[in-house]
């Protein structure tokens, strides 16, 4: 049962970072956050799970943090997933109509006939989505329920993952105590949250670049049609600071966050910077020109991938709305204006919106995938077939959280306080 309050649960695991995120949803579906808690990723490497207790441990530090500042007790999540080992295909499906009238059965039965694809047998599906329907040839149909024909088809975009992957995040999130209502890739919930309907209409590209992979989602014809992850990311750029400036990872962490930038000659080369050494030597200085020299190629190895794999899968020319940029490490200043460089596009850095409370928190493109998971989830919630199920179709499992009140205002003004 869902209580009054209809809470929903986003668990975002990431490689660098866990976000647990508390939406409160009104009867008009707007949602409400009233509790986060984020927490350093401990047992992630490239967005898959490689040691399991630290995983375990990073989850349930974000999930207590979002339950303390909520009030609730959280018992079950929509989890994100990501990682090199995500794999897609577009696929087709034919059947006949039996009424001469679309109905549930039938939509069940041609999503069926577009899943039966060979996959590998270490892989299974995590979605299928709707690209568009035909009945009886004609095309660009959305919604087909309730439509007259003989024959229906239905284009879909498949979505498939290690079957070892997806079990062993179900598994550090049951560890936890939670229940999983649904495994969903982390640039398609990235989409809830940054992308207007006009962009994925016209044909935009999607990259979510966070600490281990960057995602990508190219959406046309308001529906998505290529998905992919590129083993490059945030802890390359790190690793890079580390071995050139000869600074430990930790303290090259801090200074890609605080002074890095991806285009040089945004730098100013008289701007000075302090380098901590490894072991009893002492910091030394540096021009801020000199660190950015250090992280432009990786960012131009990066675009330069992802201009490839836009290429490979043939979408380079029918991107009109460009790039959209989101995740950690597409703040970095510089970084749009180096891709509009490279893809000669338009390029936005995309601020995820949706999710109302905390703007000045929400509005930061670290919590783009927490956010968007909430946002998937009420779309789950309202029961109606949206397209943008898992394979199973099955009746999403509404989130029970259990309230106690009394604590929600106190926390707020904690958090906004601390964070």
């Amino acid at each position: 049962m869902v209580t009054p309050n209809n809470m929903i649960v986003g668990l975002d695991i990431g490689t660098s970072k866990v976000v647990c995120m508390v939406g409160e949803m009104d009867p008009n579906g707007r949602i409400e956050l009233v509790g986060i808690g984020a927490q350093p990723s401990r047992g992630l490497k490239r967005g898959v799970v490689v040691n399991i207790e630290s995983t375990v441990s990073s989850i349930q530090r974000a999930v207590e943090e979002a339950e303390l500042m909520a009030g609730c007790k959280i018992h079950s999540v929509t989890v994100g997933i990501a990682g090199s080992h995500i794999r897609s295909l577009n696929s087709h499906g034919i059947v006949a109509v039996r009424d001469r009238e679309v109905t549930e059965q039938d939509l069940e039965r041609v999503i069926d006939a577009a899943r039966a694809v060979a996959i590998p047998a270490d892989q299974k599906i995590i979605h299928i989505l709707p690209q568009e329907y035909l009945i009886d040839n004609q095309e660009g149909i959305k919604e087909p329920l309730g439509m007259s024909g003989v024959r229906l088809e239905a284009k879909v975009h498949l979505v498939t993952g290690s079957i070892n992957a997806v079990q062993n995040i179900e598994k550090c999130v049951r560890r936890c105590g939670l229940d999983v209502d649904g495994i969903v890739l982390q640039p398609l919930a990235s989409s809830y949250s940054v992308l207007t309907d006009d962009e994925k209409d016209l044909g935009v590209c999607l990259v979510d670049i966070g600490g281990g992979t960057t995602d990508i989602a190219v959406f046309t014809g308001g529906a998505i049609r290529h998905t992919a992850s590129i083993p490059v990311a945030g802890d390359q750029v790190t690793n890079d600071i580390a071995m050139a400036l000869r600074t430990p990872t930790q303290n090259a962490e801090e200074l890609k966050v605080k002074y890095a930038c991806a285009l040089a000659q945004l730098a100013g080369a008289d701007e000075t910077i302090k380098v901590p050494s490894v072991g009893e030597r002492p910091p030394r200085s540096l021009s801020r020109q000199s660190l950015a020299e250090v992280v432009e190629p990786r960012y131009e190895e990066l675009f330069s991938l992802i201009q490839a794999e836009l290429r490979r899968c043939g979408f380079e020319d029918l991107v009109a709305a460009g790039i959209v940029l989101t995740g950690g490490t597409a703040k970095m200043e510089g970084a749009v204006e180096l891709a509009e460089e490279i893809f000669h596009i338009p390029v936005r850095l995309a601020s995820p919106t949706g999710v109302h409370g905390m703007e000045d928190i929400l509005g930061n493109p670290v919590y783009a995938t927490a956010q968007g998971l909430l946002l998937y989830a009420r779309q789950n919630y309202n029961g109606a077939y949206s397209g943008q199920g898992e394979a199973s179709r099955r009746e999403p499992q509404p989130i029970e959280v259990t309230e106690q009140p009394g604590l929600v205002e106190r926390m707020k003004s904690w958090f906004q306080g601390n964070f």
